[in-house]
Parts: C-alpha cells; sequence; structure tokens
C-alpha cells in the first residue's frame, strides 16, 4: 500500500490526505464511474488506499446532483473514513428549488445543504463550499448562514472555489469583523500551465493560512504521464472531448520536462504531484480518477519523490 501523507487543511484542525479524490467523474455519462457499481468501486479502492478526501459537488453528474447520490449510496457504512466535501452556488436548474441567481442567500443555502445532505445520506458534511462568487449576494450574508448551520451541526467547516484575490480578503475580513468562522480553504485552476493564481489568489490564502486545493492540477490528465505529440490513451478526456488540449500543448517544453524526469528515475505524475505540493500554502491534490487502478497509481505517485528545492526551482523556470 502506499504512503499517504496528511496535512492539516490551513489553519483548521481538519486534517486531510495530501492526495485527494476529484468527484466529477462520478455519474458522468460515458466513463467507468457512470454508474454505481463504477462509482462505488473507485470510491472504496481511495479508501483502501488511504485517501481521505472526497471532493464533489452538487452540479456533479449527468445529471445534476448525480455524483452525490452515487456517492451518498457507495459511504453507507463507511462515512466516518472519510473527510466529505462538497460545493454549492452553481446553477442546479431547479433541483435544488429556484434561486433567482442569488446562490450564496441565506434562502438559497439552506435549500442546497438540505438537498445535498439528502443525496448523500449523510447528517453532515466535512467541508462545504461555495463553488462561486455570487455578486448578487452580500458576502457577510452567504457567512452568516453557514456560520448557522456550523452551529447546527449540519457543515462542519466551509471553503470556498474560484474567488479572486480580493473576494478572499473580503471575506476574511467580514468573518473576522462580523465574528463568523472564516473560510479555511480556496480552489482555483492551477498546474503547470495554468499559473494565474500565483498573481494574486495564492498570495491571498497565505497571507490569511487558507489551504489551498488546486482544481485540474494535472491539467486534464496532460501531465500523467501517458501522452506524447502523437496522443495517448483513447478513453482519455482529451481524446475523447478535449483533444485541442494536447493539440495546443507546449510539447518543446513538455519534451523537455520528461528528460528531467527520466534523469531523475521519476515519472512524470509523480514529478508534476511532488513540484504541486511543494507549493507554499497547498495541502492536497485532488486528482480525479475512474479507474481503482488509477488511484493506486496517484497514491503512490504523491509519496514516492522528494524534490530538493531546486528540482522545484527548475520544473517552475521551465513552465513560467
Amino acid at each position: 500500500m502506499a504512503q499517504i501523507d496528511y496535512r492539516a487543511l490551513g489553519k483548521s484542525g481538519l486534517v486531510v490526505s495530501t492526495i485527494g479524490l476529484g468527484c466529477n467523474n462520478f455519474g458522468r455519462t460515458g466513463t467507468t464511474t457512470e454508474d454505481q457499481a463504477g462509482t462505488s468501486r473507485v470510491l472504496d479502492a481511495a479508501i483502501d488506499t488511504g485517501i481521505t478526501l472526497f471532493d464533489t459537488a452538487d452540479i456533479y453528474g449527468a445529471e445534476r446532483g448525480l455524483s452525490e447520490t452515487l456517492m451518498g449510496h457507495a459511504l453507507r457504512g463507511k462515512r466516518e473514513k472519510i473527510v466529505l466535501a462538497t460545493k454549492f452556488g452553481m446553477d442546479m436548474a431547479g433541483a435544488n428549488g429556484p434561486d433567482w441567481d442569488a446562490r450564496g442567500s441565506r434562502r438559497y443555502i439552506r435549500l442546497a445543504v438540505e438537498a445535498s445532505l439528502k443525496r448523500l445520506q449523510t447528517d453532515w458534511i466535512d467541508l462545504y463550499q461555495l463553488h462561486r462568487p455570487d455578486p448578487n449576494t452580500p458576502i457577510q450574508e452567504t457567512l452568516s448562514a453557514l456560520d448557522d448551520l456550523i452551529r447546527e451541526g449540519k457543515i462542519r467547516y466551509i471553503g470556498h472555489s474560484n474567488l479572486a484575490g480580493w473576494q478572499i480578503a473580503e471575506a476574511e475580513f467580514t468573518a473576522r469583523l462580523a465574528g463568523h468562522p472564516a473560510f479555511i480553504s480556496a480552489q482555483n485552476e492551477y498546474s503547470l500551465l495554468v499559473r494565474d493564481a500565483e498573481e494574486e489568489v495564492l498570495p491571498a490564502v497565505n497571507a490569511y493560512g487558507l489551504g489551498f486545493l488546486p482544481f485540474f492540477p494535472l491539467y486534464n490528465g496532460l501531465f500523467t504521464g501517458k501522452f506524447t505529440r502523437a496522443g495517448g490513451p483513447a478513453d482519455s478526456r482529451i481524446m475523447m472531448v478535449r483533444r485541442h488540449l494536447l493539440d495546443d500543448a507546449p510539447w518543446d517544453t513538455i519534451e523537455r520536462y520528461q528528460q528531467f524526469c527520466d534523469d531523475r528515475s521519476v515519472s512524470m505524475l509523480a514529478a508534476t504531484l511532488a513540484w504541486l505540493l511543494a507549493q507554499p500554502g497547498l495541502t492536497s491534490v485532488i486528482a480525479g480518477a475512474t479507474k481503482p487502478e488509477q488511484i493506486v497509481q496517484n497514491a503512490e505517485a504523491a509519496s514516492s519523490w522528494r524534490p530538493t528545492d531546486e528540482d522545484v526551482a527548475y520544473i517552475s523556470a521551465l513552465f513560467a
């Protein structure tokens, strides 16, 4: 079994595995996890491997809420073994009731959390995250509603996703001034090829002690080491629906990166996960999977190589 490492999420007492499971493929049409059997196999493999952080959202799945529903069935009798994270705030097309484009409002949050709890078949959510900013609702109202849910025991901690640096700062100081629990985590896109978060988001995350959880950390699988200029696995998401990512990739740089990995006898997957986990404030890399063997590969890669500071600097400069 892989040696899994664990870290506290930001300044909180919530401890999670440094490799997490992204659950956006659960219920996705055309994947091996589109049904209950496939979802259960992957979820069980993650638990058996020692992964504790499971990240989903109410909008994930071919039908809104399907990822949560499949997870609810798969987690029967296993709920206490994991840290369950989900999100609210995207357009659910009425699945949580009407929202009138105010999905950070006290009214809508109540509808959303009750719907997620029911689909997930649980009494509590460990990390409840605002999926995107709501320009129509003051952040103080959102924080106040989440504070109530924490006091009631329906959620334990709160986080956010897709906020800009200034919005992270606004939320932090609003929580302090109003006496509400503050967000403990931030999710934004971040990978070797998407480094925008380094400009304002990561400085804000580190200034306020949040735990950072990058999404698309492997750039839709491009940095798993399975792809070349000529292509990759036929059943991969890139080859099926995102071929442009392969066609537009900076292959000269990626091939230099592959040589760097080969010189150190480390896989590209392991080097990429190590580079991510070396970034200040980054707590866990949430990687998607549709097969149990991918779970094992991710877990082993996340702890198989400890880069030097020079290694990290070289990789950062290579993809600057």
